[in-house]
Formats: C-alpha cells, structure tokens, sequence
C-alpha cells in the first residue's frame, strides 16, 4: 500500500471520495441494469457490471496519468484542441448514432472499442480551460470588451451553438459556469450582462428557427416544450419515469428495501443512468441517498480547499471551471430523480453507467489533482508556454 500511495500526489481526501463513489456505484449499476437485460433484452447484468468496472478502472487510469502532469501544460493545451473539438462537434452533427432506437445525435461511436463518445462533455472541459487562461492572462490588465468577443467569446459561442442543437442542457450547463468563471475571475460585469442577454437572444432565435423549418432538427424544441411544460404542471400523469422514480423513492424509506431489491428498476427507463438516484433511494432509502449526497459536497469543500491553497490566478480558475459543474451535474441529476428540476438527461458523476461522462469527470478530477500535487508554479510559467512547444514536447 506505501508503494502505492508514494506515486498518488495531490489532495489524498479527493482520491478517496472518488473511490469511495466508484466502489459504491457497482451495487446500484449492477442492480439497476436488469432493466436493460430483462426489459430490452439486452447483454446480460454481469456483463454490465463488467463494462462499467472496466470504465472505472480506466478512468483511474486517466485520474493518475492525468494528475501527473505539471498543470500549467493544461493552459496551452486547451488553445491546441479547440479546433479539433470544433471538427468533433461538427462530425458529430453529422453522423450522430441512434441509441437505443431514439435520435442521438450528441454520440459518435468510438472505432472497434463500441463505446459511444459524446463530444459535448470534452468540449465543455476544453472550453473551461481556454477561458480560465484568457483570464489569468488578462488579470493586470484592463479588459477590452470588443477584443474579448473575438478571443474569448467567439470561440465559446461556436461551440456552444454546436452542442445546443442536440442538448440543450450540458450547453446551458456550460453557459452558466462559464458565466461564473468569468465573473470569478474578473471580467467586467456590465460586459457580462452583455453576454447573458446575447445569449439568450441567440436561444430564442434558434428556437424560433426550430420551429419555422421543424425537418432541420425533429423533435427536439418540442421536447424541451414538453419537458417543461410537464414539470410545470403537478396534474400531468404522463410523464413515466418522473412517477416511477417517486415511486423507488417513496418505496425506499428510511433504511430501503435492500441491495438489489429495487422493483422500479424493472420499469423505470434509464433506471443506471439518468435516475440511478432513485434506485439508489429505494434500494438504500434514505440514508443511502443523504450519504450520496454527503459524498458529492464534500468533494466540492475538497475542490475549494484546493482552490484557497492554489498561488496562481490560471490554477484557481482551472480549479472552478473543472471542479464545480462535478457537483452541479450531481445536484442537477438527483433533483430530477427528486422531481425538483425537469428532466435533462444529465448522469450521476462517477455512479451512472456510461463511457464519456466517466472518463471526462476523471479527466476533470486529474486536473484538479494536478493543481494540488504543484509546489511552485508561477504565473509566467504557465502562461508564457507556447501550444507548439507542448505539442512538441508530447510528441
């Protein structure tokens, strides 16, 4: 165990919260994944667990040889994959697969691996990481708002209108904490209020093209309509899993019915997924769901003891931008299992089954590991490295 531990760096606390989430989530995958094997007939549960196992461990693996970089590597980086995001994004639209018989069209398949990628979450990481070093750069300086729009806010619009098309929720997500970050770090707050109304000018144009030309992108301003719409009123009997999910939860009580005893799994659709907290609830009840919960915002006082003992604007920055939509993605997925928020199809980091948010959370998490494993970085360091020197020192 010491040889083991010698080669961890950074904040021991954040490596045990994230294996203590990782270890728990076999149980509410393995049980929750019947659904899929009984209800859709598809694989088998142990093979579920089995590939979700495989994800963890490999995202263990992105946690360590991500945190094993010096992060100041990070800030030019983030300037080198913006184009290649950009291509990705627009592949994406392209060719986007169907999962599960609906329009998915945010996935790409990964060649002879069968792992649907979803590019919006590696754009969202690589955009917070470009505008963390556009601030630090910025941080003496008087900020000149029709220069920003041009190498801060033209890039992050881009991309943001890529992702809006097919999911509307991981853009507002990034919208908003790139507000923060932004505010957090400085940018003048009357250009903010710029931006904000920009951008909902911009959603509402982009609705409003929706609807005029309905065969462009099918289905997906009604579906937002619906989602709402439904949420908003407390009589609407037809939205199946919000009913089932209150069901696992009010079945759950206070101590649950026991691993592996949930009924709701077997009718509740993205019963390991998107509302693997109310199988967690039933199963666990309510100490199970108060613990969960515990775990996740104990994370983020983890993430802002790193951020106090952080000496440079960049790393702080880095910290928030990567750190804290973690925790809001968490509160956001067990207040839809709650009913307290609609439906957006955001998982449960480190719990939920899938590919991509697993491994974007621990790229995420290395980077933060990154920032609190560093001795003495400086400011200049970090950002006077040239993107063509890393690439050339990667290669």
């Amino acid at each position: 165990m010491k040889t083991v531990l010698k080669h961890i760096k950074g904040d021991r606390t954040i490596w045990a919260l994230v294996a203590i989430l990782a270890v728990f989530s076999f149980m509410p995958v393995y049980s929750a994944s019947t659904n899929l094997v009984y209800v859709v007939g598809s694989g088998s549960t142990l093979g579920y667990l089995l590939k979700h196992m495989v994800l963890l461990i490999m995202g263990f693996g992105i946690i360590y040889g991500v945190h094993k970089i010096p992060y100041r590597y990070f800030s030019g980086g983030s300037v080198l994959m913006l184009p290649i995001v950009f291509v990705l994004l627009i592949f994406t639209m392209m060719q986007g697969t169907t999962i599960g018989g609906a329009n998915a069209s945010r996935w790409i398949r990964i060649p002879f691996v069968g792992i649907g990628f979803q590019t919006s979450t590696l754009a969202g990481l690589v955009l917070m990481v470009y505008v963390a070093r556009y601030l630090a750069k910025k941080k003496e300086k008087t900020i000149n708002f029709k220069e920003s729009l041009l190498q801060l806010w033209l890039p992050v619009g881009a991309i943001l209108m890529l992702i809006l098309p097919a999911n509307f929720s991981t853009t507002a997500i990034i919208f908003f904490m790139i507000l923060v970050v932004t505010f957090i770090g400085g940018y003048p707050l009357k250009y903010l209020g710029i931006i904000l109304g920009s951008g909902i000018l911009l959603l509402t144009f982009f609705v409003l093209i929706a609807k005029a030309f309905p065969d462009a992108m099918p289905n997906r301003v009604e579906t937002w309509q619906n989602r709402i719409a439904r949420f908003s009123d407390p009589q609407d009997k037809d939205v199946y899993q919000v009913e089932k999910a209150k069901i696992a939860i009010a079945t759950g009580g206070p101590i649950g019915l026991g691993p592996g005893k949930s009924v709701q799994k077997n009718f509740l659709p993205q019963s390991s997924s998107d509302f693997i907290f109310a199988i967690i609830i039933e199963e666990y009840g309510l100490v199970g769901g108060i613990l969960t919960a515990l775990i996740y915002f104990l994370l983020l006082f983890r993430i802002f003891v790193v951020i106090r003992k952080t000496v440079t604007i960049f790393g702080t920055l880095l910290v928030i931008g990567v750190g804290c939509p973690i925790i809001f993605q968490a509160i956001i997925n067990m207040a839809v299992a709650t009913n307290l928020f609609p439906v957006t199809g955001q998982t449960l980091p480190l719990i939920s089954s899938g590919g991509t948010s697993i491994w974007m959370t621990c790229f995420a998490l290395g980077m933060i590991l990154s920032v609190s494993a560093s001795k003495q970085e400086t400011e200049e360091d970090i950002l006077n490295d040239n993107p063509l020197d890393i690439l050339h020192e990667t290669i």
